[in-house]
């Protein structure tokens, strides 16, 4: 097998550019990006680094082939003239996954059985199997994708998405998820060494992401991925990987990060979560309205995802909150503080045009980022 590989990090929609910068920032130029993903060309040692690494993506693929079908027996003599055998062994397990647009090809469960039956019949030849493949082995899942007539066969490196850091314990009603979250501290240009409030801590996702970029912590440290057990992926890239992870943690740099919350349960949780991940030193809870911070500090930071009051029943209650924390946050001029909502009526309510946002999705809900950036002393 060859060692250089394409791999595809997908992302949410907005996240693309960043999730590119962190490829690039671990070394790998190849890059370009896509609406949903980042490809890249690298070597196989990359698959263990960019799970352990990434983010802001939401898992890493293997491209194994693309090429254009418009009839199903291309799509089964294209998928056979693949190289699988370098990739799956013959006991692993394969189930096959499928989505298409715009194309010939348009039933998924038709393409999912032929693209099924043409690996069989590769590793079946390649193997020398006269009847059954036993499927009791290592899993690799693989996706076929239809864009168009342009099939992308690919084998899903990671497992369970990468956001699930194996911290979070226990959750509220409305979780961000960790990618999401990172992926707002890092459109920061906050540093380690300034203050880090969220004012809407909820189960404690954001102040525990600050944590782990501000200690340059890798976020996949403690937990496995699906390549692990995949042999073309020597176990020593793994190791080498994590003694990297383990060489650059600053695990000795203080931070100043805070987490609050009304709801005086969660505080609590988020606390617990943040011992999960190793970090419960490094992150001060509280309960109280966000209406009541206060800080003598300058230049800090605030990064929050309050409610977004679609409810209607919650939809006054949600605009007095704005309201209030405008009124609040007024008295700190120096501070940078940036509010995701979907809200559309956010900046009216907090008194202030903010100086940038950014569309982004949190989960299915269209939201915007709401950045403030604070004024700087001469």
């Amino acid at each position: 097998m060859k060692n250089k590989v394409t791999l595809i990090a997908t992302a949410a929609m907005g996240l693309e550019a960043i999730v590119a910068k962190e490829v690039r920032d671990l070394g790998y130029h190849e890059v370009t990006v896509e609406n949903g993903k980042v490809r890249f060309e690298a070597d196989v040692k990359a698959i263990a680094r960019c799970n352990l690494w990434l983010r802001t993506a939401d898992r890493v693929k293997l491209l194994v082939g693309e090429f254009k079908a418009y009839s199903y027996d291309e799509l089964f003599e294209q998928t056979k003239a693949l190289p699988w055998d370098q990739y799956i062994p013959e006991e692993g397990m394969f189930p096959v996954t499928g989505k298409s647009h715009k194309s010939t090809l348009y039933s998924v469960p038709d393409c999912q059985a032929i693209v099924k039956k043409a690996i069989v019949e590769k590793l079946k030849q390649k193997h020398g199997v006269a009847n059954w493949l036993p499927e009791t082995g290592p899993l690799h899942k693989i996706e076929v994708a239809l864009l168009k007539d342009e099939v992308s066969l690919t084998l899903d490196t990671s497992g369970a998405g990468l956001h699930k850091r194996g911290y979070r314990l226990h959750q509220g009603e409305a979780p961000l998820k960790e990618t999401l979250a990172a992926a707002l501290v890092k459109l920061t240009n906050w540093r380690a060494d300034a203050p880090f409030y969220d004012l809407f801590c909820g189960s404690g996702t954001i102040p525990i992401e600050a944590a782990l970029i501000g200690q340059n912590i890798a976020p996949g440290f403690n937990r496995s991925f699906a390549a692990e057990e995949w042999g073309f992926v020597p176990s020593n890239y793994w190791e080498e990987a994590l003694e990297e992870a383990e060489d650059v943690a600053e695990y000795d740099r203080p931070l100043a990060i805070y987490g609050s919350d009304l709801d005086p349960r969660m505080p609590e949780i988020a606390r617990e979560n943040a011992l999960e991940a190793g970090l419960a030193d490094l992150i001060e809870w509280k309960q109280m309205q966000a209406a009541d911070f206060h800080s003598k500090a300058e230049g800090g930071y605030i990064v929050s995802n309050p409610p977004y009051g679609e409810r209607i029943g919650d939809r006054k209650q949600v605009e007095e909150t704005y309201r209030r924390l405008g009124e609040t946050l007024r008295d700190y001029p120096s501070w940078n503080i940036y509010i995701l909502t979907a809200n559309e009526n956010f900046e009216q309510l907090f008194g202030k045009e903010a100086s940038k946002k950014r569309k982004l999705f949190n989960a299915f809900i269209r939201t915007d980022y709401y950045q403030y950036f604070g004024q700087r002393k001469r």
